[in-house]
């Protein structure tokens, strides 16, 4: 598993997911209107965004397995955390990898005091998971949970 910048040709992995009821239906954002367009808009507009960091997360022959993101990288310290898989990938064990090396660039290069992110309650595979990872229950209502880390 590595991280490395998106590149073009992840645009129909992308694509792939977003249309994928099975690995949407939880989040927090609808991607049943996107294109393939849209998804190499993206990328290429993550190439000059100074303030949000978007990785893909690849297996050992290069292939988009999906995309983890510091976004929303405030002067405070502080960036929100998020993760999609394709659903390939997903149970794999590469969530867990591609988060603990994201982390450590946001704690050991980025020098930040926080990561956050918030999920639906529903989610439950990936709140387990974010829990696991060691992220905090900070806050919850009757549809989200919100989460933070600290450096340790």
């Amino acid at each position: 598993m590595k991280l490395r910048k998106l590149e073009l040709q992840d645009a129909r992995y992308m694509y792939e997911w977003m249309t994928d009821y099975n690995v949407t239906e939880h989040l927090a954002k609808d991607f049943s209107h996107m294109t393939v367009e849209d998804c190499q808009q993206f990328i290429e507009l993550s190439k000059t965004d100074n303030h949000s960091i978007h990785l893909a997360i690849c297996n050992n022959l290069d292939i988009y397995q999906g995309t983890i993101s510091l976004k929303n990288i405030e002067e405070n310290k502080e960036a929100e955390y998020a993760i999609v898989l394709r659903k390939g990938a997903i149970g794999t064990g590469i969530a867990k990898e591609a988060t603990e090396k994201l982390l450590h660039i946001a704690f050991q290069k980025l020098n930040l005091e926080k990561v956050y992110l918030y999920v639906k309650k529903v989610n439950i595979r990936a709140n387990k998971f974010y829990q696991k990872m060691g992220f905090q229950k900070i806050r919850e209502d009757k549809e989200m949970n919100w989460y933070e880390i600290r450096p340790k």
